[in-house]
């Protein structure tokens, strides 16, 4: 289970009994909803075992890393959930196979930008996940934070640096020779400040806060990147 590149549950299918598969895919769901709710360091093995009703025992005949290896096989598996439906929504919204016209390119951003944010809704927990990531990372082992980058953020920020360098390349964007820092620029000002408020989707926020945050953001992010 050491691939970042693929999902924790596409590699286990690959490697574990029918039987054994399911009960891995039970304690990482149980798990995931304590993780959330308790962030690593709070949850107990005991409670992990708890939640998705076995003994310790059999967590550990599953996961014999423990906490450790279980919080890692939730991380990357959630995180292959949302970076692949990133990446189906970037390939949707911004093609630059298809450039949009130079007026329809604030347009496009706004769709990618809301979509993004929704995922927050649409997964809740794992976004809980890396609100405690980021809250408790002197306490989350080093290689569990690899994984999870080389899982999620990783690869959807090189699509979307890549995005942004193939809307340079139709003449929409003058990116100033780096197309990663453009990407962290897209992202910081269209949903970093709707991550904060709403504290990773635990406390949405009002629908027309939320649009006129994304609308701002990508207005600003067009005025510093536009060609031209």
């Amino acid at each position: 289970m050491s691939s970042g590149n693929e999902t924790w549950l596409a590699e286990a299918q690959r490697e574990l009994s029918p039987r054994k598969l399911e009960k891995q895919i039970a304690l990482a769901s149980a798990a995931c909803s304590v993780f959330g709710r308790e962030g690593y360091a709070r949850a107990s093995v005991d409670a992990l075992a708890a939640a998705a009703g076995v003994s310790t025992r059999t967590l550990y005949n599953h996961f014999p890393g423990g906490k450790a290896d279980l919080f890692r096989t939730v991380v990357i598996w959630t995180s292959g959930e949302v970076r692949d439906a990133q990446l189906a929504l970037l390939r949707a919204l911004v093609d630059p196979g298809r450039p949009p016209r130079p007026e329809e390119l604030e347009r496009d951003l706004i769709a990618l930008a809301r979509a993004f944010v929704g995922l927050m809704a649409d997964h809740p927990n794992h976004f809980a996940l890396v609100r405690h990531i980021h809250a408790e990372a002197d306490h989350v082992p080093p290689e569990v934070l690899a994984a999870w980058k080389d899982a999620g953020p990783g690869p959807v920020g090189r699509a979307l640096a890549e995005t942004m360098a193939g809307l340079a390349a139709a003449g929409l964007l003058d990116l100033h020779g780096d197309a990663a820092m453009a990407a962290a620029h897209f992202m910081a000002l269209t949903s970093h400040s709707i991550v904060q408020l709403s504290h990773y989707g635990v406390l949405p926020l009002p629908k027309e806060q939320t649009d006129r945050l994304i609308e701002a953001g990508v207005l600003a992010f067009v005025r510093a990147y536009r060609a031209g």
